[in-house]
């Protein structure tokens, strides 16, 4: 092609009849001898005729890119083009094509040699029921089973194997499932003769109905990135087939079809003003918002359950006057239940969001955020957990809170007792303790005041123990008074009402290193964490310990 000499990144793609990549026919190209058909799409120039570009911010960069390859004209070789227009319509449109998703980058981003916060990949989502056929062993600490088997029937009656399903279930689901599984043993597979199955696998009569969200179907008829979304006992299992998804004429003007199938609302909600913008940072409107949560509704109910909860409504979106209401007349509400007056006398019954239905009319009723309390409502006089947030002052850079988490974890640790991490939605992270209830609220309280200011006294120039802004220029506040009695914390996938709508998502220890933000998940990017969901707290209830014996290796005396 008579280039410039330098490093050309892109991606090679093979496109199939309808003019979209096809991994598959990728796949095949390499297996045999079909090469003509490859594209290479390149994106990027980190080094030109000699030149270091990697510092030069991605615009510039591919200003020169486009130029070197507009002089050079190859229909193997093509210059990935950047697509100007709103984001939302992009992937509205993305999606209605058929595409797996876009990859979207910073403008201004320089050139790294490792993952970064500074490009998404922003995937496309599918969602149907299958028959549940077999199932897989559970690997490592993981009880039940490892991953359900799936199929569809065809015309002529046969069940055809469509892949598996592994995640997407919290211990509960795992130990409910596992128990049904087992009762429904079969020594055949109920599979088509001569299918490939998964290696392993137990046999189970095909009488479950299971509705999985996906990536893409691969050319072999099995589902990729598939999500476990709950059992449909409203479906028959005989009359599950295989759906095709259909394109739709004018995907930028038809209002109805704009919501992913994985998000879709139940008929009987109706959602006033749901064109309004509630967030102007990110065009985000009313129904948006409510498709958001029917999205993540199955994982946020896991934290939702049993706990009382303070819902924030802004009626005038972001930036406007907020309510932050513990009681509220749940008659406007339905599936929001209020709990027993005597868990707070003096004051009108608090609440319990405990099912979709719950969570969406609160959406509707301009509800942003979910807050949760410390403690089940049952056992509502000792709380069952300890959050840790990781509040920065002025000055902080992000760097420092994702260390000061590490620190946090590791005092934890010397203390005896495990640490669960989330994304505040916001600027900070949250550190979470299960531990077995037992003390009061003021005992819980008082012992985490004494960890954070240990934390203070032992590494002043990171820590401080006192809230006032003036008192944290520079360093981390960790806030210790969400563990009073009344106190909340925002509930994992939560959205916010900040700029941009973050999310509180749970994490890893290990992904830590690689967030860029404590918003590093939005209303409009949740979808690409959906083939994680709960799974990195999926030993969260098991783990949970009594805080005597860390009460003792801190010198910490409880009260009578």
């Amino acid at each position: 092609m008579k280039l410039p000499s330098g490093w050309y990144d892109g991606e090679i793609v093979v496109h199939d009849e309808a003019g979209r990549p096809d991994f598959g026919l990728l796949q095949t190209a390499f297996d045999g001898e079909e090469t003509s058909h490859i594209v290479y799409f390149v994106f990027d120039l980190p080094f030109h005729d000699g030149a270091d570009l990697r510092d030069t911010p991605l615009e510039q960069r591919r200003a020169v890119l486009q130029a070197i390859l507009e002089k050079s004209a190859n229909e193997s070789v093509r210059f990935s083009a950047a697509l100007a227009a709103p984001p939302r319509q992009i992937m509205e449109a993305a999606c209605q094509m058929g595409l797996e998703g876009l990859v979207g980058k910073r403008r201004d981003s320089v050139y790294v040699s490792r993952r970064s916060g500074d490009w998404i990949k922003l995937k496309c989502g599918q969602r149907q029921e299958f028959v549940v056929g077999g199932y897989t062993d559970p690997q490592g600490a993981r009880s039940g089973f490892g991953a359900l088997l799936l199929g569809t029937y065809d015309a002529d009656g046969q069940l055809r194997y469509a892949g598996k399903v592994g995640s997407g279930f919290d211990a509960a689901i795992l130990a409910d499932l596992g128990a049904r599984l087992k009762k429904l043993a079969a020594d055949a597979s109920p599979f088509a003769a001569g299918q490939a199955v998964a290696a392993g696998a137990h046999w189970v009569k095909p009488a479950l109905v299971a509705e999985v969200s996906f990536g893409a179907w691969t050319r072999a008829g099995s589902i990729r990135h598939a999500v476990f979304r709950g059992l449909r006992a409203d479906k028959k299992a005989a009359g599950i087939v295989r759906e095709r998804a259909a394109p739709v004429e004018n995907p930028m003007h038809t209002r109805q079809q704009q919501a992913p199938v994985a998000s879709k609302l139940p008929p009987s909600l109706k959602v006033s003003n749901p064109d309004r913008v509630i967030d102007a940072a990110s065009g985000t409107t009313k129904i948006a918002l409510v498709r958001y949560y029917a999205l993540v509704g199955a994982l946020m109910l896991t934290h939702l359950k049993a706990r009382p909860v303070s819902l924030v409504r802004a009626p005038a979106g972001v930036g406007g006057e907020l309510f932050f209401q513990k009681h509220a007349d749940v008659g406007k509400l339905p599936g929001v239940r209020p709990l027993d007056p005597a868990l707070d006398p003096d004051h009108p019954p608090m609440l319990e969001v405990a099912t979709m239905q719950g969570l969406l009319s609160a959406a509707q009723w301009n509800v942003v955020e979910f807050h949760t309390q410390n403690a089940y409502a049952q056992r509502y006089e000792t709380p069952n957990r300890v959050v840790f947030d990781l509040d920065p002052g002025k000055g902080v850079e992000w760097p420092q809170i994702q260390e000061a988490a590490q620190l946090m974890r590791a005092m934890l640790a010397q203390l005896g007792l495990p640490a669960f991490l989330k994304t505040s939605g916001g600027k900070g992270l949250h550190v979470v303790v299960p531990v077995k209830p037992f003390y009061d609220w003021d005992t819980v309280k008082r012992f985490a005041q004494a960890i954070v200011a240990h934390m203070a006294q032992t590494i002043p120039d990171r820590f401080v123990q006192k809230s006032g802004p003036s008192n944290r220029i520079g360093k981390i506040y960790i806030d210790y008074l969400r563990n009073g009695r009344g106190s909340t914390t925002v509930c994992a996938w939560s959205a916010r009402t900040r700029a941009g709508l973050g999310i509180s998502v749970p994490v890893t220890w290990e992904e830590l290193a690689h967030l860029r933000g404590g918003d590093h998940w939005t209303v409009g990017t949740a979808h690409t964490r959906l083939d994680v969901g709960n799974a990195p707290w999926a030993d969260y209830a098991k783990s949970a310990r009594s805080l005597t014996a860390a009460m003792k290796r801190l010198g910490f005396q409880v009260t009578p």
